[in-house]
């Protein structure tokens, strides 16, 4: 393998052990068992590490050990994963030209109540932006990927990447999703669109978009409190790839990743198109 590979060499090499990891988590969902909670937080998205979170992490890890073992790497369940000390760096590292990072499952709350809209992420970062995100959704059979500059394509598990075909969202319906924490933005924007506000419209039962819901033209924007590098600011830049506006609350551009802190950018507007992001801005004004 080469000493520098590309973002796309890097996602080719390790589409194989992804597909493996989503048969894993598709086949144990109905079986899975709640490991002790992350933390004592009151958002139960955080609060739900499940077996597949740490198996898939571990695949994952194995994987880039074996074959890009000088790339730092930090997946969201490195303090409790035992190859963690064997990684050159969780952070970004200056004989590096990448930081690799993993949600194994995004959605754990999805995936327990046992909805088909939780997804397995991996993000390659540069300091100051994505380079490329693959965003698996081993339930529904597909996923999405984009590299840095050259747009959003989406496929079926069985396709390569040179096989997929782009993404275009062209009909979106007329949804916001506010993230969590995001409900104080309701009132300004329930006249426009349906509201999926997700502290309070969470149901075991009845599937609710998650961010992802923008690729399938579920919703037409998104609030959401901070993008973590994992998983929020990783499907923001991969809406950003497939043509959405991605802005802070303010409008402006987010940071330089290297500037942000907790492996996360601030509070994010993601739009698919102009009106939408008006809309969004001037709910948060």
């Amino acid at each position: 393998m080469s000493d520098n590979p590309s973002p796309r060499e890097i996602l080719t090499n390790l589409l194989p052990h992804l597909r493996l990891a989503a048969a894993y988590a598709n086949q144990i969902q109905q079986k899975i068992k709640t490991l002790p909670d992350k933390d004592g937080g009151n958002n139960f998205f955080a609060t739900a590490l499940t077996d597949a979170d740490l198996s898939i992490q571990t695949l994952v890890e194995v994987a880039l050990l074996g074959i890009y073992p000088q790339i730092p790497f930090h997946g969201e369940e490195y303090e409790k994963s035992f190859n963690t000390k064997y990684f050159r760096d969780i952070n970004f590292n200056e004989s590096a030209d990448y930081l690799i990072t993993l949600d194994p499952i995004d959605g754990t709350r999805y995936y327990l109540d046992g909805h088909n809209n939780y997804q397995i992420i991996l993000s390659i970062l540069s300091p100051d932006d994505f380079e490329a995100v693959i965003a698996i959704s081993p339930a529904q059979h597909c996923y999405y990927y984009a590299l840095r500059g050259g747009g959003a394509y989406q496929g079926t598990l069985a396709q390569d990447l040179e096989d997929c075909i782009p993404l275009k969202l062209t009909n979106p319906k007329s949804a916001i999703l506010l993230g969590w924490a995001m409900g104080q933005y309701k009132f300004a924007l329930k006249d426009k669109y349906h509201i999926f506000e997700i502290q309070n419209d969470y149901s075991p039962e009845v599937k609710v978009p998650n961010t992802n819901g923008l690729f399938t033209e579920e919703i037409a924007g998104v609030i959401i409190r901070r993008g973590k590098f994992i998983d929020g600011g990783a499907l923001a830049f991969l809406a950003r790839e497939a043509g959405c506006l991605v802005t802070t609350f303010d409008g402006s551009a987010p940071p330089p990743l290297s500037e942000c802190e907790d492996y996360s950018l601030p509070g994010l507007l993601i739009a698919t198109s102009k009106k939408v992001h008006q809309d969004l801005l001037q709910a948060c004004k």
